[in-house]
Parts: structure tokens; sequence; C-alpha cells
């Protein structure tokens, strides 16, 4: 691919995240307020400091102003940033080359979602007429089909695969469990989420991320001055976002057990970190667990597992806390909710608590010599996606 990157040019100096929840007692304009001031205490600045903002948000606001309104910005620019699932890195990385161009030193970018009570559930797709050949299955039922798919090629019994994606949520709940800012804290076996009933193909509804309320942020500077803020930055070593042609959904012989976009972002990705063997390398990783069987099929697009053996390093543990790559650490779209806007931001608000050693101690991934983090966004669907891959490490150079 044609991308050059900016590898250990621009440093994380702060970060922030509210709780994800339903949030019927809090406005967008209070979670963006929640986030933004939480953000600059971590950095140790004030707003005036900051250069200029993006805001990530899918459908809670049209402009830059939705920002600038609550945090009373004047005078400054504020761009508004969408690319559907992945608009919270997509935030984040616009700022970051903003930084890298030299245009600024100082940045922010803000992710919120406000969705709970805008009198419907969830996020869909603007009902845009269309000559009839677009897609016509929920999400859920798209991803659903990653089983049967996969099953098939790699033949694995379905029962057993069902049992395997439902171990994903069984991990990512026992991780939210832990974490004071997730939506749902409640621990879940495997065997109780296989009994439930299921709402598309074979999965349950707890094999599927939650709606929630939330907002998250991050302040970026150049990596030369990073430590007049913080003794320990995080150093952005890769970012990468790739789009497919939206096509996969009209082919009938769509392999639903990869998801290319993912797996191009993966590899754009590591050429510019240079990351050569992800498995050894990365110390933890945040994915996009919309649905347990992305996380599955995720595991072999970002190279933590060989090709049709994923399943088997789930039943082995190998992304569990203690594993040997931990996996949503901190409950991940499945645990912690996912308002759209906000989601990518939050999986690097836990890869900067991981890395810097301040996540709780019940939840804290074993110390070991690997310094990176990874985190991955995705927009769309089977077929028709945006992804997003970041890669961040504690040492410079």
């Amino acid at each position: 691919m044609g991308s050059h990157g900016i590898k250990d040019q621009v440093a994380i100096i702060g970060m922030g995240c509210t709780k994800f929840a339903e949030h019927w007692d809090k406005s967008l304009d209070d979670l963006i307020i929640d986030a933004a001031r939480s953000t600059y205490a971590s950095a140790g600045i004030e707003q005036p400091d900051v250069d200029a903002f993006w805001f990530g948000t899918s459908q809670s606001a049209a402009s830059g102003l939705a920002l600038a309104g609550p945090l009373k910005i004047q005078g400054k620019p504020v761009t508004r940033v969408e690319n559907y699932c992945a608009t919270g890195s997509e935030a984040m990385r616009q700022a970051a080359y903003a930084v890298a161009s030299g245009a600024y030193d100082v940045v922010m970018a803000v992710g919120a979602e406000k969705v709970k009570d805008g009198g419907y559930q969830g996020l869909n797709a603007f009902p845009i007429p269309a000559d009839g050949t677009q897609r016509t299955l929920t999400a859920a039922a798209m991803f659903s089909l990653i089983l049967p798919a996969y099953s098939n090629k790699y033949g694995i019994d379905e029962d057993q695969l069902r049992y395997v994606v439902a171990k994903i949520a069984e991990k990512n709940h026992h991780n939210g469990a832990r974490n004071p800012l997730a939506q749902f804290r409640r621990e879940t076996s495997a065997d109780q989420i296989c009994e439930m009933a299921a709402v598309a193909g074979r999965l349950s509804v707890f094999d599927c991320a939650g709606v929630a309320d939330g907002a998250a942020g991050v302040i970026l500077c150049r990596a030369d001055e990073a430590h007049r803020y913080t003794d320990n930055p995080l150093h952005i070593k890769a970012l990468s976002v790739v789009a497919g042609t939206g096509a996969g959904s009209l082919d009938p012989d769509y392999d639903y057990t990869t998801l290319d976009e993912c797996r191009w972002a993966a590899d754009d990705a590591y050429a510019q970190a240079g990351v050569t063997d992800p498995k050894s390398e990365i110390a933890l990783a945040e994915v996009h667990d919309c649905f347990t069987p992305t996380e599955l099929v995720l595991m072999e697009d970002l190279g933590f597992a060989d090709r049709g053996m994923a399943w088997s390093e789930v039943l082995a543990g190998a992304f569990d806390l203690d594993g040997r790559l931990p996996v949503n650490t901190d409950g991940g779209l499945k645990a912690f909710g996912h308002p759209v806007g906000a989601s990518g931001l939050r999986m690097l608000y836990e890869v900067w608590l991981q890395l810097r050693g301040e996540a709780p101690d019940d939840r804290r991934i074993p110390v070991t010599d690997r310094t990176l983090g990874l985190t991955h966004n995705l927009g769309g669907y089977p077929g028709e996606m945006v992804s997003f891959v970041g890669i961040y490490g504690t040492e410079p150079g």
C-alpha cells in the first residue's frame, strides 16, 4: 500500500472516558463536558492550550458546533467527523495527521454519541431511496452468517462453534465486570448464553454489543514535546484506515470467514509500525467485537491466530486476561457498550491505561517485554466495510 505513516511523530499525552450506559439523566452536552474535563486533567492542561479540535459522532450531531457549544470553544477550528462505527478512531487519526503535518502543536479529538432517549434504539443507516439492490438484513443477521461459513470452510461442528463464540462473550463479560465504566458489569457463562433464544441465525442477544450513550477524548502533541506534559506518553506507531467497495454483499461467493478490509488495514498498520510477528510483539488488543463471530475472525485477520485455528485458541484461553495476547481487557463493545462515535477512542483509552500500568489490578495484563498495544475499529457489515487499525507504544524510536 502507499501509506508512509507517521511513526513516532505524534504522542498521546492525555485521555478521558465517561461511563458507557443508558444515560437518561445526561444530555450529549453533559457527556462531552465530562469527557473533555477528564481528558484535560489527564494531560495537565486547560482548554486554551489546545490548538484545534476534532469531534466524532455518527448521528448525534451534524457539525463541530455540537462540540464548540458545550465546551465554549471560540475562534478555533472544530471539525465534525463521521465514518460509521470507526468514527472515533477517524477523528483521532485526522487530529494526529494535523499534528504530524506541522499545522498544530496540541490537538484534541472527542467522540460522543447520545441515542438511548432519542426515540429509537440503536443506530441505523438513513432510509435513503435506492434501486432495491442494497442489503436488507440487519447487522446481527449479516454477522451471524460468519458461523455457518466458518464451520463449512474449516470443518468445525456448528454446535461447537456456537459454544466458541459464546466463550468470547463470557470472556468479555468477565473483563467488563471488572471495569467501573462498562455498561454491563455482570459475568455470564458460555453455557447460559448458548441456552438463550436466538435473535439472528444462532446468535443470542448476549452475542451482540450493547447500545449505549457515552463519550471519550484524547489529547495529542508533537512527540518531541510530549515530556512537557507527562513522563509516560504513548507514541503513535501506525494509523491505517481502509475502505472496501461495498460489493461483497452483492457477491454470492463472498467469503464470510475473513473481513478483507480488516486484514488490509492490519497489514498496512504492521508495515508502518515495523511489526513482523503480531502474535509475539503486541501486548494487548482492543478489537471491534460488535458481534461475537466478528471477534473470532478478527483474531485471524489481525494475525493473532492461524487461519482456521482461532476457535481452538479461544477455547485454550489465548485471548483471556492472563492469556498469551489479551483481547478486549475492558470488556469490549460487548460489555463496555457501543456509543458509535466514542467506541474507537474508548478502545484507545484502555490501551492507554494498560500500557501505562494504570488499569485496575483485577484486569491488568501480565507484565512482559512487549510494549505495543493495538486498536481495531470497523464500520459497516461483511462485504461493505471500513476498517481502522492503530498501533501505539510506550517507547519512542
